[in-house]
């Protein structure tokens, strides 16, 4: 008897139970999406990445002074890394580290002949560059940027062959110059200041960007050059 009246109790009792907590679930539910849509309508939602990047670049460098249609261009590369340091909706100020090389063709004997002996060079060459650069851009429209780049850094030049064989072979006896007079274009690193204007697009794939630099380089104790690339950028 005991036993029929308890299960008749918690028949009668559970089912406003349950009903109560799904009511209590329900309420609790619509409260926490009301504070969810508060929260998301205080939220600004930025439509491009800024921060720390990495940027990959390819394209040309192209010597326009004392070796213009001497040394002939090949390819050019970039990797860069840095960081938006002033990040507005309308501007932005970034620094950048970045190592470059290109490869170029070398002059044939007659067009060396036309070069004094102080910048003979052995022929192809591979030239690497470490330069830090400041960059500020304005943004005319959400995704779109223009800007400009300048900074320096250093140049090397290093030669192809073995020095040795370089100096008996190539600069004694092709060129008929004394040991160790060779160019100073591979005698150790050189000065370089860079600058030139920068344009960017932010795609609508998420923190990817891509633009153009065109720079312009001043090797000094060697040339100018104009370097333009493509590159594509990745912000954290």
């Amino acid at each position: 008897m005991r036993s029929i009246v308890a299960a008749l109790v918690v028949g009668l009792v559970a089912p406003a139970a349950w009903a109560q907590g799904v009511q209590d679930l329900d309420g609790d539910s619509k409260s926490s999406g009301k504070a969810r849509a508060r929260d998301f309508e205080n939220v600004i939602v930025r439509e491009v990445e800024r921060g720390t990047y990495l940027k990959a670049g390819i394209g040309t460098q192209q010597y326009i002074a004392t070796y213009g249609g001497i040394v002939r261009p090949v390819i050019g590369t970039a990797l860069a890394v840095g960081s938006d340091v002033v990040d507005n909706e309308n501007l932005s100020v970034a620094v950048e580290f970045a190592l470059t090389q290109s490869l170029q063709n070398g002059p044939k004997r007659d067009e060396l002949a036309l070069l004094p002996p102080q910048n003979y060079i052995q022929g192809d060459i591979h030239t690497f560059a470490t330069v830090v650069l400041g960059e500020v851009s304005f943004y005319p429209t959400k995704r779109f940027g223009l800007g400009m780049r300048a900074g320096g850094g250093v140049m090397f030049v290093p030669l192809l062959m073995e020095s040795a064989a370089y100096d008996q072979s190539v600069v004694v006896e092709e060129w008929g110059l004394a040991p160790g007079s060779g160019s100073l274009l591979h005698q150790g690193p050189l000065p370089v200041v860079a600058g030139g204007p920068t344009i960017e697009y932010y795609t609508k794939l998420s923190h990817f960007s891509i633009g153009a630099d065109i720079d312009v380089y001043y090797v000094i104790n060697f040339d100018l050059a104009v370097a333009p690339a493509g590159y594509v950028k990745y912000t954290f």
